[in-house]
């Protein structure tokens, strides 16, 4: 299957364990540091090239020495990058200090995401493929991406999104020109209550879907994750695992799910891949952790960790 993820691109710089930040100007030792292709384009590529997607990403990087770094990050698991454009701004990043019980507190620089120029699209990379995939279209200035988003679906691709930013109803405000061209939404249980501003997960969800959301596939950390549509909500457990970070386990989630549902798999079964993909991200530092292939995810594979 081919797939394309479309928005932002982080380089994450992570350190593990940091319980607490040395005062004034002293020193703490830890006891790993390294540096991840991120994000919600970026990182759910690369998690998708690794259950034997082609994957193609599209956005904005600085032509920096972040940007290279980043770049290089991304080809090593075979995601195509040709499409990422260089720009005037530095590469975001994000500086995450891994605490011992995998919160990650982030410090982070938007930078170049903010200035993809949406006129030079490449739309025939889009509609030649399966399925896009919005990584934060929040910056992505959602009223002049709805008509793109409508050129896309009318060629049969479908498109999911996940987001960035926190919820609030001023960010489900902004969206609002393109969730009818939605196939799927992938949020967090936080972001779905702050943009709905209702406490119940599953009505919230039936709320957005109401606005034109075709399905919400929602992440609720040890939870597992929901998948509601107008009709039905079901329920995916979490995978159990010792948790060393959780950055990127959203971004793997939306990529076993995107996976499975490229290979037909139900809704739930879709999220259970989900779930335990980003199980299995969640056991180690960085939002590209782990060795895993499809089959070691699918649950007709007899190695199979769902």
């Amino acid at each position: 299957m081919r797939l394309v993820t479309f928005g932002a691109h982080v380089l994450d710089v992570l350190a593990h364990p940091v319980d607490t930040i040395p005062d004034g100007q002293g020193a703490a030792l830890v006891g790993q540091m390294r540096m991840s292709a991120a994000g919600p384009a970026g990182g759910t590529a690369i998690t998708m090239a690794k259950l034997g997607a082609e994957v193609f990403t599209v956005g904005a990087i600085g032509d920096d020495d972040a940007g290279t770094v980043l770049t290089t990050a991304l080809n090593r698991f075979g995601v195509v990058t040709d499409h990422l454009r260089r720009v005037e701004a530095a590469t975001s990043m994000s500086v995450l200090p891994i605490r011992s019980n995998g919160d990650r507190p982030a410090l982070h620089m938007p930078g170049a995401n903010l200035a993809y120029p949406l006129p030079d699209a490449p739309l025939e990379l889009f509609t030649g493929a399966d399925h896009v995939h919005l990584g934060a279209p929040e910056l992505l200035n959602p009223p002049e991406l709805a008509p793109l988003l409508d050129d896309i679906r009318a060629t049969g691709t479908t498109i999911s999104a996940d987001l960035l930013a926190d919820g609030d109803p001023g960010v489900l405000a902004w969206l609002s020109p393109i969730l009818e061209h939605l196939d799927y939404l992938l949020p967090n249980a936080a972001q779905v209550y702050g943009l709905t501003a209702q406490p119940d997960l599953i009505s919230a969800c039936r709320s957005l879907i109401d606005l034109g959301v075709g399905c919400v596939a929602v992440t609720d950390g040890g939870d597992g994750a929901h998948v509601v549509t107008a009709d039905d909500a079901e329920h995916a457990q979490a995978t159990a695992v010792d948790v060393v970070d959780t950055s990127g386990c959203g971004d793997a989630f939306s990529a076993g799910f995107l996976v499975a549902r490229g290979h037909d798999r139900s809704l739930l079964e879709s999220a259970r891949i989900g779930c335990a993909v980003a199980g299995i991200v969640a056991g180690g530092l960085g939002s590209d952790h782990g060795d895993f292939t499809w089959g070691d995810v699918a649950p007709d594979h007899p190695t199979a960790v769902v």
